[in-house]
């Protein structure tokens, strides 16, 4: 083995390719290949979207191992934990099985180099091969065409939302992006969209490629009543038999993104094996990040919120919950985005900003995001030198009637996460 310990081996492998990202499939195909790691394949379900991709896996993998299949995830990035990425069962997998993956994908690469997502799908993949799981749950990484794991034929695909991030590498527009992410369909494969309204391009591409199309509002919905959530597929109402919690957070965009988890399963013909029990682990398992509230005074949120979409569903959140005191926001964020959207989305529920560095090169800076937001029109900003001095500053704003609002980038979210035991206390989080 080339090296004994995890970083050690995620360290080399963010040198081994000359750029970072490259999106080609050839490389991972060829190791892939030389693995025998697309002979016998388990059902595989992949998942692509512009925001939504993380809770759409989440949710489905927690109702497939509830129903007493083994299930393989492969999600991205991780907040705390690389091993976050590659979860059996909903645990992720450890340290060991991760060197071990990663020496199998180096020994069968021989000439290819690898970037460190190529690496990573391929151990995730090897790994679920080894465990032998029933199902393999993959999130996209970038687009969906060109990403490496569309080298794998998925059963079934999933397109949650499109909308304009990453533009410079998959197009200016939703059409060009749509038509990326619709990479991943399949003919004669079902194809299921959680949006309302997809770019037409998405439903050009499977037209063309004869996917079977379920989309979200036209053959499927979850609407929540009184007593029960209802659920429609294909025109035919089905009541199911669990009421409404508070704690299953089911609004908004993570409502959309259940009912896409929900279609999957109907989908692969499972439906009958949902109950009460079922439905509630699923509809409790969501991914760090997503509007994740920590409670106290002042009470937190942290959201991985970092395009115009998600901070549209921010926007929407904070404004279905307020609180007697001020908003006040620790937020960091890439330079790359469009950032002047999300600030008029968010600016009327939020009242103080404070701005950090985060560790990435691609950052804006905390002075000329500052500055930024200032000139945005907003008054109350105030700039700090690293997040454990913005995570004393904005609870003081706050005050014990206000929050603390925390979002940008999964960097963002992590810098918090990964300091909160020892700069606020240890707290029990939960899923809004």
């Amino acid at each position: 083995m080339r090296f004994d310990t995890l970083q050690e081996w995620l360290d080399w492998q963010e040198t081994l390719h000359p750029v970072s990202i490259e999106l080609k499939l050839e490389r991972v195909a060829a190791v892939a290949d030389a693995l025998r790691l697309r002979d016998h394949c388990p059902t595989t379900l992949t998942i692509a979207g512009t925001n939504g991709k993380g809770t759409v896996a989440t949710v489905l993998s927690a109702l497939l191992h509830a129903m007493g299949y083994r299930v393989g995830t492969y999600t991205s990035p991780h907040l705390l934990r690389y091993n976050e990425r590659v979860a059996i069962d909903g645990q992720p997998v450890g340290d060991a099985d991760l060197c071990a993956a990663f020496a199998a994908a180096d020994a069968a690469r021989g000439e290819h180099t690898l970037t460190y997502f190529e690496f990573g799908t391929l151990a995730a993949l090897w790994l679920f091969q080894r465990e032998n799981v029933d199902f393999q749950v993959l999130e996209v990484g970038l687009g969906g065409r060109l990403d490496a794991v569309n080298v794998w034929d998925p059963d079934v695909a999933v397109i949650t939302s499109v909308d304009l991030d990453h533009e410079q590498w998959l197009g200016p527009d939703r059409e060009s992006i749509g038509r990326e992410k619709a990479g991943i369909l399949r003919a004669g494969r079902p194809a299921v969209l959680g949006e309302e309204a997809p770019p037409d391009s998405v439903l050009e591409v499977a037209r063309m490629r004869g996917a079977e199309v379920f989309r979200q509002g036209c053959d499927f919905a979850l609407v929540p009543g009184q007593e029960t959530l209802q659920w429609f597929w294909a025109g035919s109402p089905t009541r199911l038999d669990i009421r409404p919690d508070p704690s299953f957070g089911l609004e908004g965009a993570r409502l959309a993104n259940v009912a896409t988890a929900l279609a999957v399963v109907q989908v692969l013909g499972l439906s009958s094996k949902l109950n009460t029990a079922i439905l509630e682990q699923g509809l409790l398992a969501a991914p760090a990040g997503r509007l994740q509230t920590i409670p106290g005074a002042p009470g937190w949120v942290l959201d991985v919120a970092h395009n115009a979409q998600s901070a549209g569903e921010l926007a929407r959140w904070l404004g279905a919950h307020p609180v007697p005191g001020p908003t006040v926001a620790i937020v960091a964020i890439m330079a790359d985005k469009r950032r002047a959207p999300m600030w008029e989305l968010l600016g009327a529920h939020i009242d103080g900003w404070v701005t950090t560095p985060i560790p990435s090169a691609r950052a804006l800076s905390a002075e000329a995001l500052a500055s930024e937001l200032r000139t945005a029109g907003f008054g109350s900003v105030a700039v700090t030198d690293n997040p454990a001095a913005a995570m004393q500053l904005a609870p003081k704003q706050a005050g014990s009637e206000g929050r603390v609002l925390v979002f940008g980038s999964f960097l963002t979210v992590q810098a918090v996460l990964e300091r909160w035991p020892s700069e606020n206390g240890q707290a029990e989080a939960s899923v809004a």
